[in-house]
């Protein structure tokens, strides 16, 4: 009996290890080191980039119409016309809604290709030759900081191949479940992120709120479409030698699901999605690591690694009681 406890504790220990080690990395640098920022907008002649908002959207009348507005309302705002609306497979009044605005609307039809990643695989081969520097990706159910125009030009000009704002939560106040939902995005969406940059590690992609630039879409197409393509992109960045700034200093947001069969639903997409990136892109990072050593890409490995955070402390628990 002793024998198989301490098999089960063994694999325990084994399968939560990466994962405990992720946790201590990306939480305890944002908590003891403070590094220097890049110097305010104000002071840089940020103009000289150009920016174009992708915004893929699938159905989206309801809650395009604030996207656009919070877009439109941002200091040092761009023209409508270089906001892109990309109407995927929409059966609504998504791009006629989008033109009312005077946005630029990519109409895409693919009933064998669905999903985020088609979606913005398709805007950047088409946005590719037209003169843009950057290219800020914004979901069509989200509201942006003022600033968060001007934090972009500020991390481009300053060189990033890469960056990602903060991302949070925008309705907390809607019930038990969006204030879980908003404790958790504080973790994971800004103390996390904010770790890696203080360590000095790409800051990952969450999905919204990101940007890119051209010669970074030029050297890694954004050729990801799995559920999880932010995920999938990020671990082909950091392959690449490329890294994600953390923009801690804007922000976007938005609503979550407030009844338990969304969530679910929800969440089951994204931990499927994660496992079949972790069977597919673990063993092309521990060859880069080995092969390369390239010791950079340990941190995304560890990250690819870790579980969902219930399911990592559940194991943890019944390892500590194993070990009573």
């Amino acid at each position: 009996m002793n024998g198989l406890l301490f098999a089960i504790g063994l694999a325990l220990l084994l399968a939560t290890l990466p994962g405990t080690i992720e946790l201590l990395l990306v939480t305890f640098p944002a908590l003891i080191k403070s590094r220097k920022v890049a110097p305010s907008i104000s002071s840089i002649p940020g103009g000289l980039l150009r920016l174009a908002v992708v915004t893929p959207a699938h159905n989206e009348a309801k809650d395009l119409p604030a996207t656009l507005t919070s877009l439109l309302a941002c200091e040092a705002p761009l023209n409508a016309a270089d906001l892109h609306v990309i109407a995927d497979n929409c059966t609504d009044e998504t791009a006629d809604i989008a033109r009312q605005y005077g946005c630029t609307v990519l109409e895409r039809q693919n009933d064998s290709l669905r999903g985020k990643g088609y979606a913005l695989n398709f805007a950047f081969e088409q946005l590719k030759d037209k003169g843009y520097d950057v290219f800020l990706i914004v979901d069509a159910d989200t509201r942006v900081n003022r600033n968060f125009f001007n934090a972009m030009r500020n991390a481009f000009f300053n060189g990033a191949a890469a960056a990602q704002a903060g991302y949070r939560v925008g309705n907390p106040e809607a019930g038990f479940r969006p204030r879980l939902m908003h404790i958790a995005f504080l973790a994971f969406n800004y103390l996390r992120p904010l770790s890696r940059r203080q360590a000095g590690f790409s800051a990952g992609i969450l999905g919204n709120g990101f940007a890119l630039s051209a010669e970074t879409l030029a050297a890694v197409p954004y050729d990801s479409f799995s559920i999880v393509e932010d995920l999938e992109y990020h671990v082909r960045l950091v392959r690449s030698g490329r890294k994600v700034e953390f923009l801690a200093d804007t922000c976007v947001w938005s609503d979550m699901p407030v009844t338990s069969a969304e969530a679910q639903s929800q969440r089951e997409r994204w931990e499927g999605g994660r496992f079949r990136m972790v069977l597919d892109l673990a063993p092309q990072l521990l060859k880069d690591i080995v092969a390369k050593k390239n010791l950079a890409l340990i941190e995304p490995l560890l990250e690819l690694l870790l579980m969902p955070l219930s399911y990592h402390i559940g194991l943890l628990v019944v390892l500590f009681v194993i070990g009573l």
